[in-house]
């Protein structure tokens, strides 16, 4: 989660998909299924209408990170831009598997 300025949201954002469950999945877990939901009050995961992948949190309440394997992570109001972290596979880069 990388905090940004309100007014550095890409003008257009749409709300993002949720997954069947109806929630917010930040980064679902290739290897275990596990997902990073995003909860709270007044929360929106929003994209841009054409990469629904590139994906913003805006919070208005208040937020949480959840996770089957860890404890929540309370998340200020504001917007944040979420970033999947990479790793270094010999001949790729590739986004770090749950």
């Amino acid at each position: 989660m990388v905090p940004l300025d309100e007014a550095d949201l890409p003008a257009g954002l749409v709300a993002a998909p949720r997954d069947r469950r109806n929630r917010m999945v930040l980064a679902l877990g290739e290897a275990t299924g596990h997902a990073h939901v995003a909860t709270g009050d007044r929360v929106s995961l929003l994209c841009p209408p054409d990469e629904p992948d590139r994906l913003y949190l805006v919070i208005e309440g208040y937020g949480r990170l959840v996770h089957e394997e860890h404890g929540p992570v309370s998340l200020s109001p504001g917007a944040y831009r979420v970033v999947r972290q990479r790793e270094y596979f010999p001949g790729a880069i590739r986004f770090v598997a749950d």
